[in-house]
């Protein structure tokens, strides 16, 4: 399956409607590490109906938008990684653990006290579904192993290296049938390689390509800062990027627009496909289609235009609907801007 030169897609989320989860709860707390099924709206014998009504909906806009590349919005998530996290084995999901969070804060997050195995695939059936509700390109999102172990209480393994390596064995096994499924890209979620560069230097790395091991299908990995409703301040620069270059995935997903990100850096990543992130989602205006070209213009000089991808900052799991879905009309337009003054100088 082709797509254009510069093609649109979304990290991962979509805002889900008010009327399946509670979003004033869900934008009061920290992103929820263990089960929060109180944020759901529907009752449970009719929770996976309106999430897949939610699915379609997501699906939608995104296609109404213009965009390339669609995901199924994280519709059924509490958040990117609780559901996936809490569905293994080795889990206590009555007694939790506490950890902190990138901000320093302490939240219930799994407790571990046993070995990590994934039982049955999670994320099969979405696949599934997003594949049967679209005909354009499609990507899921799968938690990351790195992240999942700082995310976590170890009770049982002797080191969080051992601990990350087993999240690794199930993520690879999650993957294997996400492309089983029909997806066209699987992109791992590890936004604490940069809240904990040390360890992820120690033995992120090691997790994420045990993780991809004798997989074929195309992959990426999404680095970020956290959210911008969550954490508000942005470094100037990443604390782990260069390192991703000695990752097997194929494609990296970055922030770029509300850091104003030196974009020099991409240089270290050539070979890499890199998933632009050209949306502020801290700022609830819309940005112009001309802010958008701008911001995908500063990137163009230190990659490959060929393995260009634009897409939001981050996941827009926080923003109004009508805010989100604003955002990428114009990153759709912005797009179309630049795609047009390249093919005018090719031209010329």
């Amino acid at each position: 399956m082709s797509h254009p030169l510069l093609p649109t897609s979304l990290v991962g989320s979509y805002p889900q409607p008010d009327w399946l989860i509670d979003r004033a709860n869900l934008a009061g707390r920290f992103p929820p590490r263990v089960r929060a099924r109180e944020l759901w709206r529907v009752a449970p014998d009719y929770l996976e109906q309106a999430q897949d009504d939610a699915t379609i909906l997501a699906i939608r806009e995104q296609e109404r938008a213009g965009l390339d590349i669609i995901t199924d919005g994280e519709m059924r998530r509490e958040s990117y990684s609780n559901r996936f996290a809490t569905a293994l084995d080795g889990v206590d999901l009555d007694n939790h653990g506490v950890g902190l969070d990138r901000s320093g804060h302490p939240n219930p997050v799994p407790r571990v006290t046993g070995r990590i195995r994934r039982r049955h695939a999670v994320e099969a059936r979405d696949v599934a579904f997003l594949r049967a509700n679209t005909d354009r390109m499609i990507k899921i999102t799968v938690p990351g192993p790195f992240t999942m172990s700082q995310q976590a209480q170890n009770d049982f393994y002797a080191t969080e290296e051992e601990m990350a390596l087993d999240y690794a064995e199930a993520v690879n096994a999650e993957i294997r049938d996400l492309f089983a499924a029909g997806a066209d890209i699987v992109q791992i979620d590890e936004p604490y390689m940069q809240a904990r560069p040390e360890k992820a230097r120690q033995y992120g790395l090691k997790a994420v390509n045990r993780a991809l091991e004798g997989i074929t299908g195309r992959t990426a990995l999404h680095i970020c800062f956290g959210y911008a409703h969550v954490i508000h301040a942005r470094p100037e620069g990443y604390s782990f990027l260069p390192e991703l270059a000695d990752c097997c995935v194929q494609e990296v997903s970055i922030e770029t627009a509300q850091s104003n990100l030196d974009t020099s850096v991409l240089e270290k990543l050539r070979g890499k496909t890199i998933i632009l992130g050209v949306l502020d989602l801290s700022n609830p205006e819309i940005e112009t289609p001309g802010t958008v070209a701008t911001r995908i213009k500063r990137a163009l000089p230190h990659v490959d235009v060929d393995k260009v991808i634009v897409a939001p900052d981050c996941g827009l799991k926080y923003l109004p609907r009508e805010v989100a879905f604003g955002k990428m009309q114009a990153m759709v337009a912005g797009t179309k801007l630049v795609r047009e003054e390249l093919e005018g100088r090719k031209a010329a």
